[in-house]
């Protein structure tokens, strides 16, 4: 049997994923991430964006807005400020949300200014995707 990977999505509310997977994909506020097992440990934060779930073959997504994924050699957990299932995904809160930052980001400087852009963004992909 090919090796897995132990992979855990946790949000404030609950647990959305638990199982061994063949490979997640996550948005990293550095660049996107790919871990697959026996990955190199590391610590990474996550900006809004698609964290893809591979197993078997077949791909479960999940729409994410910052938190930290953790690669361990026990495997890789995700703590997600905000997490859903993208089956579930409310269109109009996303919407209603890309109003708000553009309506602000003007407002911003520095870190909270980049962080508002990486978060547009992100919303921005999720929407046309």
């Amino acid at each position: 049997m090919a090796d897995t990977l132990q992979f855990s999505l946790v949000s404030p509310e609950r647990e959305l994923y638990s199982g061994n997977v063949d490979q997640v994909d996550i948005p990293g506020t550095e660049g996107n991430l790919g871990v697959m097992p026996n990955h190199s440990p590391l610590m990474a934060a996550i900006r809004t964006g698609v964290i893809t779930v591979t197993e078997n073959g077949a791909e479960t997504q999940f729409f994410v807005q910052g938190g930290f994924a953790d690669v361990t050699p026990s495997g890789l957990t995700v703590l997600a400020e905000k997490a859903v299932a993208m089956d579930a995904l409310n269109e109009a809160d996303i919407e209603a949300e890309i109003a708000v930052l553009e309506a602000n980001l003007p407002k911003l400087t520095g870190d909270a200014a980049l962080a508002a852009a990486q978060n547009l963004d992100g919303l921005k992909a999720v929407l046309s995707a």
